[in-house]
């Protein structure tokens, strides 16, 4: 995207994933060993741990990107990901206030900004959902829109775009109409083949009854042991909606009262006594 971008106007890259060799090793041919050529609006950013300030690591981010992108006279911001960038993206309060930095520099300069995160670990049975973005749910409120890419069950190498959040524009891609792509290394670059319009069920694993009960065997477990449903749907890689919804549709069975054969009635007088003799034992 950020290719195809630069191609009319400068991008700044901010790159937390891909160390210069990887990054090269990506997007070279693997037959001549020719470069991919990227526009020169093309400006890849990365940080060198060395030179930040731990305690203060956030701001000096924030500081940097605005650095970075008036100094190459860029509008368009890519993150590469908010998970590196926002340590606290976990807690809702410091991830409010790193993103609300974010959108005083986008509103002061004009920006456009397309912010990449991770999935935390997730059931690839279920839907994705606004749930599964990484960090709490008021980052969610800060997007225009949101889209998600998920690996698909039925092969490797096949991955599919979801609309999650649309806020202007239509919604057209959605969990009855995702865009089926291919990982292709083509040439000197790595790119999504457009394969195919499909369900999201259609690329979901099915998930087994002995799946579902070890699943509920473990959230009972973890919800015995005092762990809230957030917790064990964070442990599961599933929703909390999901999890609440398993638990509570599981019967409660009350103990059987002491002395009662667990259908009607009281023991036998002489079973009684054989009991109470092994008890004194």
């Amino acid at each position: 995207m950020a290719d195809e971008i630069a191609r009319l106007r400068n991008v700044l890259y901010v790159d937390c994933e891909l160390s210069d060799k990887q990054f090269q090793l990506r997007y070279t041919n693997r037959d001549t060993g020719v470069l991919h050529a990227f526009p020169e609006s093309l400006i890849r950013a990365e940080i060198d741990p060395s030179k930040m300030d731990v305690k203060n690591f956030e701001e000096q981010i924030i500081s940097d990107i605005e650095n970075a992108a008036q100094s190459t006279a860029s509008k368009i911001i890519i993150i590469d990901n908010l998970t590196y960038l926002c340590n606290s993206s976990e807690k809702g309060d410091q991830a409010g206030l790193f993103m609300m930095k974010l959108m005083n520099l986008k509103m002061k300069y004009g920006w456009s900004l397309l912010i990449i995160a991770h999935t935390p670990k997730r059931t690839m049975t279920n839907p994705i959902t606004q749930n599964d973005l990484a960090g709490s749910k008021k980052l969610y409120n800060f997007f225009d829109s949101v889209f998600a890419i998920g690996k698909s069950a039925r092969d490797e190498r096949l991955r599919y775009v979801k609309q999650v959040k649309v806020r202007a524009g239509e919604y057209q891609f959605g969990g009855d109409n995702v865009i089926v792509y291919e990982i292709e290394h083509e040439g000197d670059n790595v790119r999504f083949a457009f394969k195919e319009f499909a369900r999201e069920a259609d690329h979901l694993k099915e998930n087994t009854e002995s799946e579902r009960q070890s699943q509920l065997e473990k959230a009972q477990e973890m919800k015995s042991e005092g762990m809230t449903i957030r917790e064990i749907a964070a442990a599961l890689g599933m929703s909390k909606s999901s999890v609440d919804r398993m638990l509570k549709a599981v019967p409660v069975v009350p103990p059987v009262p002491s002395g009662t054969n667990g259908t009607s009635g009281t023991k036998p007088k002489r079973e009684k006594e054989a009991i109470d003799d092994k008890t004194l034992f």
